[in-house]
């Protein structure tokens, strides 16, 4: 059976690059009917923090990656791995090394004079017939991995195609620290072992990991698995998406407005396609997914798009779902929503002129709160011409049928005994009711508030000051 995993580190939030790699493993799971597991990798105990690890898992939520085993912690399996290494030094796939932090500093800072690569010696790396030094009493030793000398490290990469690395490229990992701790790509060793893991999903950022995991799986004499590094992804600017660089964290897509629904749908398109589709749902994608029509070249997001892309999603949620996703976001504004016009009303009517919900907080905000209206409409629409033709029409709202037919109905009889054009009055009443120059029909605007509340704000033609904000 196909198991695939994302194993984040908790060390900052879950951002978008993370977000895809938990996409396409999950994706490639269900395809295949098979198991999608979380892993947190959180043994850098120096960095990782429980706000962290809750980001993580918050964005996975939001998103609807669902896990089918885990979340598990490393740090909750040291023993196993503490008894994995005990194992490796029995076996002679590991080996104490003694030397201490300052001596191999001394040992890298000369080689780097002298041109050469960087590297652990092997001085404590036993062989046959070599005899080694004494372990000095005041060193706690690290463990190494006994890496090959001789040969290649080679893997069919899925998205990247055929790697080969020579051995002697590679020197040995510590894979335990002198406090005892294990290593992180040791910890992944074990724990893609021990989990079953046969698909690995990830980063290009971790191709240099993946020779020395490998060494070390099959110093264990585990399977290894098929490994698909994604390439990076870059910014609107070209550059390098990264935490430093543009990279924000899943759930700020939520505080901006998206839907879970649009952003998957946009990361699915990142670096993968289905011929000419670009809409799709998680379905139809799980359906779709494959690993052989990913590009190996970097992917450039695109906020453009995918403003469209969550502007298509508005357009086709239900508007009691968007209702609840709007309302605490009027709420956290101080607004209060009880009572009249319904927000589901403004909601339908809003619902095809917004690109995020946010755009839909704002456009509903205005039925709750007086806005403050600029001056400079204020003396653009409410002319000396405009404004009889505004109070005509003022005067007709005491009696009409309070519904938007019969509002567009007194609206164009009102231009018509002035001889005016529609834009001389609707003008004014958007203005005036909503501070703002672009609104939906007209009629319908004014058929949402309560007849009391338009009498109100049209009656500031008398007044036209800035009212500022008055929730009411």
């Amino acid at each position: 059976m196909i198991r695939t995993r994302f194993a984040p580190s908790p060390t900052g939030f879950l951002h978008i690059g993370g977000a895809r790699t938990a996409l396409f493993s999950w994706a490639y799971a269900r395809h295949h009917s098979g198991a999608f597991i979380l892993r947190v990798e959180d043994s850098d105990l120096a960095r990782s923090t429980p706000d962290a690890v809750r980001a993580i898992l918050d964005g996975m939520l939001w998103l609807g990656l669902t896990y089918d085993e885990g979340p598990f912690y490393q740090t909750q399996r040291m023993d196993r791995y503490r008894a994995v290494i005990q194992e490796m030094l029995a076996a002679g796939t590991a080996y104490h090394c003694y030397m201490a932090p300052e001596e191999l500093d001394r040992l890298r800072e000369e080689q780097r004079s002298q041109g050469v690569k960087p590297r652990y010696n092997g001085l404590w790396r036993p062989e046959p017939g070599k005899i080694l030094p004494t372990p000095p009493a005041a060193v706690l030793p690290v463990v190494r991995f006994k890496n090959p000398r001789d040969g290649m490290v080679a893997w069919d990469d899925l998205v990247k195609g055929r790697i080969e690395i020579a051995n002697g490229e590679l020197d040995d990992l510590v894979i335990a620290r002198a406090d005892g701790t294990p290593t992180y790509n040791f910890c992944v060793v074990v724990d893609d072992r021990d989990m079953g893991i046969t698909h690995v999903i990830r980063g290009d950022d971790h191709v240099n990991n993946t020779p020395r995991q490998i060494n070390i799986l099959r110093a264990l004499g585990a399977p290894v698995p098929l490994y698909a590094h994604l390439s990076m992804i870059l910014g609107d600017d070209g550059q390098k998406l990264s935490k430093r660089h543009g990279a924000v964290s899943v759930m700020q897509y939520d505080d901006e407005g998206y839907l879970p629904e649009a952003v998957l749908n946009y990361l699915a398109r990142l670096g993968w396609s289905h011929g000419d589709d670009e809409i799709f749902s998680m379905q139809q994608f799980c359906e779709w997914f494959d690993l052989d029509h990913i590009t190996p070249s970097a992917a450039q997001f695109n906020t453009e798009k995918l403003n469209w892309l969550n502007a298509h999603y508005l357009k086709r949620t239900d508007i009691a779902r968007l209702t609840a996703l709007v309302r605490p976001r009027l709420e956290a504004r101080g607004l209060s929503v009880a009572g009249t016009p319904s927000l589901e009303a403004i909601i339908g009517l809003y619902r095809d002129r917004a690109a995020n919900l946010n755009e839909l907080a704002d456009a509903a905000g205005i039925f709750y709160a007086h806005p403050e209206v600029p001056t400079r409409l204020l003396e653009k629409h409410l002319t000396p011409e405009a404004l009889p033709l505004l109070a005509d029409f003022i005067a007709g709202l005491a009696e009409v049928a309070w519904e938007a037919p019969a509002i567009g109905a007194l609206i164009k009889e009102s231009v018509a005994r002035h001889g005016m054009k529609m834009p001389k009055l609707a003008m004014p009443i958007r203005v005036l009711l909503t501070g703002q120059e672009q609104t939906p029909s007209v009629d319908a605007l004014v058929a949402l508030f309560p007849r009391e509340e338009v009498l109100e704000r049209l009656g500031k033609a008398d007044d036209p000051r800035p009212s500022g904000i008055d929730p009411s």
